[in-house]
C-alpha cells in the first residue's frame, strides 16, 4: 500500500514540475535562437507574439493583445539599443490598445537604425500600425495585415467600428438618446486621431500625398476590421513589402507553441548593445 501512495505522490510531483521544466527549456531554446538571429543580422531582435488562439483559464478563453506592458518592454529594448543598430521586430498579434501601439510605432520611427518587421502569419489592427513604422515589412506569402480603423464599445454592447457609428448617426431617428450622440462624438475624434497618427507615421518614408492616400485606405473603414490584406494588395497600396522571410523566423515561431500556460508576449536580450568598432582601412 505504501508503494502505491509513493507512486501516486511521484506522479503528482512529476506533473507539477515537468511542465515547469519544459517551459524553462523552451524559453532557453528561444533565447539561443534569438541570439543566433541577432548575430547573423547584427541587429536587436524583439518578439511581439500573442498566442491567444488556445490560451485559456478553466476553459475560459483569455485574450492576448498589445498592451501597456508590451509597450514598456519594447521601449526598454529600443532604449538599450544603439541608435545606428538595426532593429528586427517579429510579430504575431491580433492587435490591441491604440495607446500602446502608437507608443511602439513612434519609438520605432524615431530609431535611426534600420527597422524591419517580420510577420510569419498575421499582424492585425495595432500590429499593422506598428508595421507601418518599419523601413521594410517582410511577410510570408500567406501572411496578412489588417485595417486600422478605430473600434469603440464596452463589455455589454461589444465593439463597433467608429465609421459605422458615424454612418448610423446620419440616419434620422427621433428616439436617439444622448449616449448614442456621445458615442458619435467619440467616434469622430477617434477616426480623426488614428488618421492623423497614421499619416504622421507614414511621412517617414512617403511623400505627403502618398501618406494621405495610404492613411485613407487603412483607416477609412471601407472594409471590415478583420479583412485580411495580403502581400499583393499591400504592394498595390504602396507599402514596402517583401515575401522573402528567413527560415529562422519560422523556426522561432515553432518555439511559441499553442500553450496552456501564458508566456510573455515580448522577449529580447535584456542588455545594452554597443556598436562594433570600425575596422581601420588599409592604405592603398
Amino acid at each position: 500500500m505504501d508503494n502505491i501512495f509513493n507512486l501516486i505522490w511521484f506522479f503528482i510531483i512529476l506533473s507539477i514540475f515537468l511542465p515547469m521544466g519544459q517551459k524553462r527549456l523552451l524559453e532557453a531554446r528561444r533565447i539561443l535562437l534569438i541570439k543566433s538571429i541577432e548575430k547573423k543580422r547584427k541587429s536587436r531582435v524583439i518578439t511581439l507574439i500573442h498566442r491567444q488562439e488556445t490560451l485559456s483559464f478553466l476553459g475560459i478563453p483569455i485574450s492576448r493583445y498589445i498592451g501597456i506592458e508590451d509597450a514598456e518592454q519594447i521601449l526598454s529594448a529600443i532604449h538599450l539599443t544603439p541608435n545606428n543598430m538595426p532593429v528586427d521586430i517579429i510579430m504575431h498579434t491580433p492587435g490591441g490598445l491604440v495607446l500602446a501601439s502608437e507608443q511602439i510605432a513612434f519609438a520605432l520611427k524615431r530609431h535611426k537604425g534600420k527597422v524591419t518587421v517580420f510577420i510569419p502569419h498575421y499582424a492585425m489592427s495595432g500590429g499593422t500600425f506598428i508595421a507601418l513604422a518599419a523601413d521594410n515589412i517582410v511577410m510570408s506569402q500567406n501572411a496578412v495585415l489588417g485595417a486600422i480603423d478605430p473600434q469603440l464599445g464596452d463589455p455589454q454592447t461589444g465593439a463597433f467600428p467608429a465609421v459605422s457609428i458615424l454612418k448610423a448617426l446620419k440616419t434620422a431617428n427621433p428616439n436617439r438618446d444622448d449616449k448614442t450622440l456621445i458615442y458619435g462624438d467619440i467616434a469622430q475624434k477617434a477616426q480623426n486621431q488614428i488618421y492623423e497618427a497614421t499619416q504622421n507615421l507614414l511621412l517617414k518614408h512617403f511623400s505627403k500625398n502618398k501618406a494621405v492616400k495610404i492613411a485613407q485606405i487603412l483607416t477609412s473603414g471601407r472594409r471590415t476590421h478583420d479583412y485580411p490584406i495580403f502581400v499583393e494588395e499591400l504592394k498595390v497600396i504602396g507599402l514596402p513589402v517583401s515575401d522573402k522571410i528567413p527560415e529562422e523566423i519560422y523556426s522561432l515561431m515553432k518555439l511559441y507553441p499553442k500553450e496552456k500556460y501564458a508566456s510573455r508576449g515580448v522577449e529580447f536580450i535584456p542588455a545594452p548593445y554597443r556598436p562594433e568598432p570600425e575596422k581601420p582601412k588599409k592604405n592603398e
